[in-house]
């Protein structure tokens, strides 16, 4: 095992079990379409964000930090569609759990999400930088990255599958919503109001 392979887990697991975006989205889905029906996002997302690991790693990361009117692009546009995917979310304040309903968050969303995400790429920056070794190639960064994040964004689509009953009450429903919107809201804009 690598000496810098610990300190990599201990970080991806900080990164991928924190409250972002991704995360607050997939709580959502899991209380609205149930755990079955979270698989294949939570599936697309840790993907996505492992393949801009592996993209960071073979140079598009150094493209970035040389670029940064690239960069900055890419974060209004994160914010941009964060914002719109919380006001979707205020919108449909009031509505009671329908799981029968179409799916809210399907795999396009999620892993485009982790695409337009700045904090996945300045997160995949950091990785590199700090983590990728001969001792411990791109590859497997991104691989130990995948297997460590499809539990921790499990984890909030369970939580919210575990908040769906509770959530039947419409008034009860209408404050998720709204807080889970607010928190989405802060963490888009925190990224480039930072």
């Amino acid at each position: 095992m690598s000496q810098s392979l610990l300190p990599f887990i201990l970080f991806a697991l900080v990164a991928s079990i924190s409250p972002g975006p991704t995360n607050l989205l997939m709580l959502a889905h899991g209380a609205r379409e149930g755990m079955r029906a979270s698989l294949v996002p939570i599936l697309a997302a840790c993907g996505a964000a492992a393949a801009v690991v592996l993209l960071v790693g073979l140079g598009l990361g150094e493209l970035l930090i040389r670029h940064p009117l690239a960069q900055q692009a890419m974060s209004w546009a994160g914010v941009i569609w964060l914002s719109w995917l919380a006001l979707r979310m205020l919108r449909s304040a009031g509505e009671p759990l329908d799981t029968s309903a179409g799916k809210t968050f399907g795999p396009l969303s999620a892993a485009s999400l982790q695409v337009v995400n700045p904090k996945v790429w300045m997160m995949a920056v950091a990785v590199i930088g700090v983590f990728a070794a001969p001792s411990l190639p791109v590859w497997q960064l991104a691989l130990v990255f995948l297997l460590i994040a499809l539990p921790c964004m499990a984890a909030w689509a369970v939580l919210g599958v575990g908040s769906a009953r509770w959530l039947q009450a419409p008034g009860r429903l209408l404050w998720f919503n709204r807080g889970l919107a607010g928190l989405l809201l802060v963490s888009a804009w925190a990224a480039v109001l930072s």
